[in-house]
């Protein structure tokens, strides 16, 4: 069976609404722009929607002018921001257990992001400087990663959440689960497997199964949160204590994916 890349999303600010796009540049921590901005409170503490519903409201795009960030039920409410091409302020900011250095935007971005998701907070950026390095229980070879939760690239089949939503009353769109690579066909959690495979000759290697959390459960759109998924997701897809759905990718190589690309497995 042929595998191909169906869909690519890239998320800029972490725990903020991601976008689909058509292609995408493979850096060292991921996908261009991806998770490379991250709210953080006054302590440099990171902030997500576990924290603050409201921010799955805050839809995020890249233009030539930097990250444009609006409102998804107030498109009036919007804000660009730049990119920092030079150092600002540099604040020590954690990420779970990791701790590692960003640039600090200036008061009247903060300000705004203060005011519309009322909470105290500060917008940083992950500079290329920054190596922030993913577990070496899964590393290969020193891999890094931008702020995401743990690895660079996140893979989900569509039949996965195919056969998820064949299981609920009301069925679920891809962005509850935040994944880099969506890919087509294949039988559902194939991407369980996938130790080693190719796209447009960059290598990835799946190292471990994603653990899903409450944030699964929040509403993209109204920021209501709910049981499901997990509640229908822990009857069979439980393993070691934790809801699992999707893979975890490291990578190595650069160049492009695109949709349509094919997914050359390999057997080692």
């Amino acid at each position: 069976m042929s595998f191909t890349v169906s869909s690519i999303y890239i998320y800029p600010v972490k725990s903020l609404a991601g976008f689909s796009v058509t292609e995408a540049a493979v850096t060292a921590k991921g996908f261009e722009h991806d998770r490379r901005w991250m709210l953080v409170d006054k302590a440099g503490k990171f902030i997500t929607q576990r924290e603050s519903h409201a921010m799955a409201l805050l839809q995020t795009t890249i233009t030539s002018d930097g990250l444009y960030i609006y409102h998804k039920q107030s498109p009036g409410k919007n804000i660009t921001i730049p990119f920092l091409l030079t150092p600002g302020e540099v604040k020590k900011v954690k990420v779970w257990d990791d701790e590692c250095e960003a640039w600090v935007y200036g008061n009247v971005i903060n300000d705004w992001f203060s005011e519309i998701l009322e909470i105290d907070c500060e917008l940083v950026y992950m500079p290329d400087e920054t190596n922030r390095l993913v577990d070496a229980g899964y590393a290969k070879d020193n891999e890094t990663t931008s702020f995401s939760d743990d690895y660079p690239f996140l893979i989900i089949g569509q039949s996965s959440l195919d056969e998820l939503n064949a299981k609920l009353s009301v069925p679920l769109k891809m962005d509850r689960f935040r994944p880099n690579i969506v890919f087509t066909p294949g039988e559902p959690h194939a991407e369980d497997g996938w130790k080693h495979f190719t796209i447009n000759e960059i290598e990835f290697f799946g190292v471990k199964t994603c653990g899903r959390c409450m944030i699964t459960t929040i509403d993209q759109q109204t920021t209501v949160p709910g049981k499901e998924p997990l509640k229908t997701l822990a009857t069979y897809r439980s393993f070691d204590n934790k809801i699992k759905f999707g893979m975890n990718l490291l990578h190595k190589g650069s160049g492009c994916v695109k949709v349509g690309d094919k997914i050359i497995l390999h057997t080692q």
